[in-house]
């Protein structure tokens, strides 16, 4: 009986989740809110809370953390990463210092300490690369001059977090000093490392994965990455980091083919572990938080855009584009939930998780809007003081308009 209604639940978890990335699909938005707002739905204090099947999803959720840094690592080469964080590090420290203390701050003042206020910082400072790809990919912007600057900042963003993840973990975890100390020089360590030898020997290690047969490349590139990330979660280094490394230290056509065998899992296994996330929040506990999470949001989306601003306005983009990039980078998602799950499991604060799903909630679905409409807005705004000849009105701020979106 308990196998029958685990299969029935977690049958229906999977069948709920895929009609509800069709409905996302069709309206062309994000289906990340969709995911949590059903385990919240299905978690304690929800409309029909699980049972038999949670230890299950568990699982299956920290699999989806794992193949989500995986497939992230797999986007950028030893190399790329080298030469970004030598171009771009001046845009990753502004990044951190207006995105990061926000977070910060929000916790000390709500009394929360210490820890809560570094797990917090982490949540308001990583944007979502997969909700801003998609973005920039429905807007017809891959092209255009700001999106490498967005991309670079994103790049550090995720270098971050082979060194911010293990500071989390044993913070979380309550270690000491020393040991805290010990588990980062591990983690800087192992990350030092990885980079080297992906840098020098990439191609052999790319050979000795390389199969012509897809179950077979699959299966190694899948239990390589599960077996490291076991192997790094041993030595508190944490399983997400080392599924990053792995992901980074295989390039050409074996990350090509990795990369499309593995998406589909991902995405399967990313949206059970958004639901589990959901199902640790009691839909009671998020109402008291919400205006803080609702001020937090609007700051952080003020301080993304001065980010992106400041990034392309640096790299010599012009006004309009230096607006783009700023409003391409609100979203956050996937990460920030990966971050906030970290101290929800610890049980650091009970009022983290439901500040962190509200957050969330709000900028996956404001993202998309400032991407597409703070450029025209600012374009607006600025044209307000100008005078308009023969009492022409003002276009409406978004309205369309023939000049190219590619300066």
């Amino acid at each position: 009986m308990h196998s029958a209604v685990l299969l029935i639940e977690f049958g229906s978890i999977i069948l709920g989740l895929g009609l509800l990335g069709r409905f996302a699909a069709r309206f062309r938005f994000s289906p990340i809110p969709l995911y949590l707002l059903s385990g919240l739905a299905f978690g304690e204090g929800g409309l029909l809370p699980l049972g038999a099947s949670e230890e299950f999803v568990a699982t299956g959720a920290e699999i989806g953390v794992i193949l989500l840094l995986l497939m992230l690592g797999l986007e950028y080469t030893a190399s790329d990463l080298v030469s970004n964080l030598k171009a771009h590090y001046p845009a990753g420290l502004v990044d951190c210092a207006l995105n990061a203390l926000p977070g910060a701050a929000a916790a000390l003042l709500l009394g929360w300490g210490p820890v809560a206020a570094v797990v917090l910082a982490g949540v308001t400072w990583i944007s979502s690369s997969g909700v801003i790809a998609k973005v920039l990919g429905d807007l017809g912007r891959v092209g255009n001059r700001e999106t490498p600057v967005i991309l670079s900042v994103l790049v550090l963003e995720d270098l971050a977090m082979a060194v911010y993840l293990p500071i989390v973990t044993a913070l979380v975890a309550g270690v000491g000093l020393a040991a805290g100390s010990v588990t980062l020089a591990i983690a800087l360590g192992v990350a030092g490392l990885v980079l080297f030898a992906a840098v020098r020997y990439g191609r052999v290690i790319s050979r000795f994965v390389s199969s012509d047969d897809p179950e077979k490349l699959l299966l190694v590139v899948l239990g390589l990455t599960i077996l490291v990330a076991g192997v790094a979660q041993q030595l508190q280094v944490s399983a997400a980091v080392g599924a990053f490394l792995v992901g980074i230290a295989l390039s050409g056509e074996v990350a090509e083919g990795a990369h499309t065998l593995l998406s589909p899992l991902r995405d399967l296994f990313a949206a059970v572990f958004f639901v589990f996330f959901g199902l640790h929040t009691d839909p009671a506990s998020i109402p008291p938080v919400l205006l803080p999470a609702l001020a937090l949001a609007v700051v952080t989306a003020a301080t993304k855009i001065a980010t992106g601003y400041w990034a392309a306005r640096r790299s010599g983009i012009s006004v309009k584009g230096r607006w783009r990039a700023g409003g391409a980078l609100v979203a956050r998602g996937e990460f920030s939930i990966v971050i906030a799950g970290l101290a929800v499991t610890a049980g650091i604060e009970p009022s983290l998780g439901p500040l962190a799903t509200a957050y969330v909630l709000i900028l996956v679905v404001l993202g998309p809007l400032t991407a597409r409409y703070t450029e025209p807005l600012a374009a607006w705004w600025t044209r307000r003081g100008t005078p308009q000849d023969h009492g022409a009105t003002e276009p409406l701020p978004g309205a369309r308009t023939q000049t190219p979106v590619r300066d």
